[in-house]
């Protein structure tokens, strides 16, 4: 009730301020709503795109960013195909993002991807896509009501932005640092199997980029390593983060995390060989001699090193002077 009370108050406040303003409210399409004095609109308004997008970047470099998206949008709605249009799109982009309005910044870099593909701005668009997109990341506030009213922070919005970047170009000097931010932002929401699909992702496609491969292959390691630890301990995943983390020590055995790495497989092999000694003690107490056997066999095989290891052998001893010898 008190955010409902609270957007219904801003919105009453913007209604008044438009009634108390010296100027009138003006919506023009493609431009939005501004506050226009008599006779100002042919100052930024010109006959020709060349023309208008001097006068959008005349006001850039002024620091007036209305002025610059006004003028811009203009230029793009009447001469959409012209030779300034892309300049135009670009530097709309840059009026919005100086005004602080990331979202709308973010999507007018895209439509430079979606309408301009020929462009000589498409990898300073595509970096700047990856700034804004990172500062979401860091937890900025997403918008709602036309922009204007901050809601929280999303990660899986954030993860969309990050993928666009990716698909815009997969080669990109940004696209490999944004496939590991998509992993990156499903983490953050501890949505790890979607995290490690997008580090696998990273370290596939990128695999001669070996700082970004390395790095995928951790990340990965470390979303299954946190998943198992969830709730009841996940053998499975467990396993799986073992043989993510074999692959980094493999493929790149200079990387300094190894030592982390290596600790954490210890650590991870323990929990399995308990859990496989505590099935094999369940089978042990009902009898059932074959069960307790295969996973105490488990407990040496992928646990040796661990505490569990010389009881399962004495306990494997037992079991086998119990059961019958088995035929000639």
């Amino acid at each position: 009730m008190s955010r409902r009370f609270a957007i219904l108050s801003l919105l009453l406040a913007g209604l008044l301020y438009t009634f108390q303003a010296p100027a009138p409210l003006v919506y023009t399409p493609g431009e939005g709503w501004s506050y226009e004095l008599p006779g100002t609109t042919a100052k930024w308004r010109k006959a020709q795109a060349k023309d208008q997008l001097a006068v959008a970047q005349e006001a850039f470099e002024a620091k007036d960013y209305s002025t610059t998206v006004k003028a811009c949008a203009h230029l793009l709605r009447q001469w959409p195909l012209s030779d300034y249009a892309a300049a135009a799109q670009y530097l709309l982009g840059r009026g919005y993002e100086a005004q602080g309005k990331d979202e709308r910044a973010f999507a007018a870099y895209q439509q430079i991807f979606l309408k301009y593909p020929k462009s000589d701005q498409l990898a300073d668009a595509a970096r700047r896509q990856y700034q804004i997109a990172s500062r979401f990341l860091a937890g900025q506030r997403f918008h709602i009501l036309w922009g204007y009213v901050p809601f929280f922070p999303s990660m899986e919005k954030t993860a969309g932005l990050f993928e666009k970047i990716v698909a815009n170009g997969p080669y990109s000097a940004v696209a490999p640092h944004a496939q590991l931010r998509i992993g990156a932002a499903y983490e953050k929401q501890k949505n790890y199997p979607e995290a490690v699909a997008a580090y696998e992702r990273a370290a596939d496609r990128y695999h001669d980029l070996p700082v970004i491969a390395a790095d995928a292959l951790y990340r990965a390691g470390m979303s299954y390593y946190k998943q198992a630890l969830t709730a009841e301990y996940d053998q499975g995943t467990a396993g799986q983060a073992i043989a993510t983390f074999n692959d980094l020590i493999a493929l790149y055995p200079e990387d300094r995390r190894l030592p982390e790495v290596r600790r954490l497989i210890a650590g991870l092999k323990n929990e399995q060989a308990r859990g496989n000694f505590k099935i094999a003690e369940f089978y042990a107490r009902q009898k059932r001699w074959n069960g307790a056997l295969i996973y105490y066999n488990e407990v040496l095989i992928n646990g040796s090193e661990s505490r569990y290891a010389a009881v399962a052998r004495e306990r494997i001893d037992l079991i086998k002077q119990r059961l019958p010898a088995s035929p000639p």
